[in-house]
């Protein structure tokens, strides 16, 4: 009978042996979990298309923090839901310092001082236009649109924040966030830029629950085009040296390629945001019986981690941790 010599399956021969060899692991520590914030108080709204994921007042939403700081979650990322009333061309509101979600960004740090507080800097949950960026003539102004930010950076770095996460795509936007943040003594507050942030059908259901999506046109003038690989290296290149802390890719499942070539070509922390519209397919198979929802968002989170995420911005976190916490 044929000799073989070398076996792989010797291990993989029993759960011990496989936990021992195996490469790569998800934690809990791994996590940042996105919420949305609305006006009110003791409202509770479930995004349709994002079963388990909801709109929280303030009053609820640090209900909801406490709740997943006890299954072990340090980092969130809150996003503000605004009515048209509060928005206008040029997103003032998102650098108002009487305006909810700064106030309320003071309030969640001071009540959970040692989480992870991550903001999103964009124009678009402020804007009229539903757009990343200053609108004019069918165009979105670059240059013009970097004083904004530079305006809303400085706003949340006042309010608390650890992490800021400049989502908009705009040249040249970490390093002018970086130089006000410096200027103004901000120099510990973080930037994790969305790095590769691609032009993605992925992202509908975010759009619904923000009612954030663009009043003209696409965004394909600033997103990034998702046939292009190389052209995240130069996004890379540049954000790294502008002074980003953290890259991120986005979304993250059709982009795990994108993951793995700046895990190796960069040497700060890789993060993958693992969008609703990645979730809602999920969610939505599960749902009709046709997976098993509880494995595939576990294999999901698996493979953006074996990809090179070192930190994974995620709606699952929450039952994802409560299910690891099950298996220690």
């Amino acid at each position: 009978m044929y000799s073989i010599s070398r076996r792989p399956r010797r291990n993989r021969k029993s759960s011990a042996i496989r936990a021992m060899v195996q490469e790569t692991n998800v934690s809990i520590n791994d996590f940042i979990y996105p919420l949305f914030l609305i006006e009110g108080s003791d409202k509770k709204e479930e995004i349709a298309s994002m079963p388990g994921i909801y709109r929280y007042s303030l009053d609820l939403m640090l209900k909801e923090i406490k709740e997943c700081v006890d299954f072990g979650i340090k980092g969130f990322c809150v996003f503000p839901s605004l009515g048209d009333d509060k928005k206008d061309k040029y997103a003032t509101e998102g650098h108002n310092r009487n305006s909810l979600y700064i106030e309320s960004l003071v309030k969640i740090k001071s009540q959970f001082p040692d989480i992870v507080l991550m903001t999103d800097i964009a124009m678009d949950p402020y804007s009229i236009d539903g757009h990343d960026g200053i609108l004019e003539n069918g165009e979105i102004l670059n240059d013009e649109t970097l004083e904004i930010l530079g305006k809303m950076a400085l706003a949340q770095a006042e309010a608390g924040v650890d992490i800021l996460g400049p989502s908009d795509m705009m040249d040249g936007r970490v390093g002018y966030i970086r130089n006000v943040l410096d200027q103004a003594g901000y120099t510990q507050v973080s930037i994790m830029s969305y790095t590769a942030k691609y032009a993605s059908a992925f992202y509908g259901p975010f759009r619904e629950a923000l009612d954030s999506a663009p009043k003209f046109g696409d965004k394909k003038t600033y997103q990034m085009n998702p046939a292009n690989a190389s052209e995240a290296l130069i996004e890379a290149d540049l954000d790294v040296k502008e002074g980003a802390d953290m890259i991120m890719v986005k979304p993250a499942l059709s982009y795990l390629d994108i993951i793995k070539s700046l895990k190796d070509n960069y040497d700060v922390p890789v993060v993958a945001y693992n969008v609703s519209g990645e979730y809602a397919m999920i969610k939505a198979a599960a749902g009709k019986g046709w997976l098993d929802g509880e494995k595939v968002m576990m294999e999901s989170l698996l493979s953006i981690k074996r990809a090179g995420a070192s930190i994974i911005i995620t709606y699952f976190a929450k039952e994802a941790a409560k299910l690891l916490l099950k298996k220690q």
